[in-house]
């Protein structure tokens, strides 16, 4: 823990609780030395211990470094590290976390733009950037409305049942790469449902379904949970006939008044960069933007062989 925390990462504080929780392996975690200098470090995490790498979100090389120097450490690092963890297998996402600035202070640019040429060197493709939201205890609370009603999902095929159509011009990058992969809007449904919805612990009834006052005609979803660290809107819907009408605000709002509820220090969300409508409704609900994320994948198992 020591050498691997020599340099610095938002997710150090986690590492430990990580590691003793099964989330992270030890094998996992690779170093890069020059003698007893830390030059780069890279480690792989899964959301379920007892299974496989699900996220690489690990990667770092040391600022000091010249930018070509830095980029044969990255590139020596990604590879070696890869083959032993992940073998020729398909290789998880990797994601970044990044002040919000990124663009805007030349030397956080600079080490991140050496770090995503290694990864595109491996055969990566950025995938999407997405905004971190955050919401904090002591902020408003949004009122309840009287345009919807809401219910708590009933089980798996109920919320299933809506989570299709709204897969139907998503502008999420993830469900879109899903449905460009050649799964049905039913089967990325389920594959959302199934990889990440399945395995929160908290209460299933805080999950709701948004209804029509008096039809009971759906009009949207949304999934407030808690993964290991924080309290989160996990997912948020609005089925494309109920687009455009402004009823994403009062679905979100009733994710935000369950988890406030519960007393929790901060709610945390994301939405892509690209997804103005979902950014603007988090800002209207008192969210704040306080970083951002990158994500790059490999579409073929264990990128270029060069």
């Amino acid at each position: 823990m020591d050498l691997f925390n020599r340099l610095d990462y938002v997710l150090d504080h986690e590492l430990a609780d990580d590691l003793a929780t099964g989330r992270r392996r030890p094998e996992w975690l690779w170093v890069a030395l020059r003698g007893d200098r830390l030059v780069g470090r890279i480690g792989w995490w899964t959301g379920r211990p007892g299974t496989g790498p699900q996220a690489l979100d690990f990667f770092d090389l040391d600022p000091a470094l010249p930018p070509e120097e830095a980029a044969e450490t990255g590139r020596q690092l990604l590879r070696t590290a890869s083959a032993a963890v992940i073998g020729d297998g398909p290789r998880p996402e990797f994601g970044r976390f990044m002040p919000a600035n990124w663009r805007e202070d030349p030397k956080t640019r600079g080490l991140l733009e050496t770090l995503f040429g290694v990864l595109t060197d491996s055969g990566a493709r950025p995938l999407v950037e997405r905004l971190r939201l955050e919401w904090r205890a002591g902020s408003p609370v949004p009122a309840p409305g009287e345009r919807l009603v809401f219910r708590p999902v009933r089980d798996r095929e109920d919320l299933l049942a809506l989570m299709t159509p709204v897969m139907e011009g998503t502008l999420d990058a993830h469900g879109r790469a899903d449905l460009a992969g050649g799964l049905s809007p039913r089967e990325a449904a389920e594959l959302h449902y199934d990889d990440e919805l399945a395995h929160y612990t908290t209460p299933r009834e805080w999950w709701r379904i948004a209804e029509l006052p008096g039809t009971g005609e759906p009009v949207g979803f949304v999934v407030p949970a808690r993964n290991n660290y924080h309290a989160i809107i996990a997912y948020i819907g609005v089925l494309p006939t109920h687009r455009g009408q402004g009823y994403v605000d009062d679905i979100l709002a009733e994710g935000t008044r369950v988890l406030a509820a519960e007393d929790v220090p901060r709610i945390r969300a994301a939405t892509d960069v690209g997804n103005v409508p979902m950014a603007n409704s988090f800002a209207r609900a008192g969210y704040t933007a306080f970083e951002r994320a990158i994500n790059f994948v490999w579409d073929a198992p264990g990128g270029r062989a060069d």
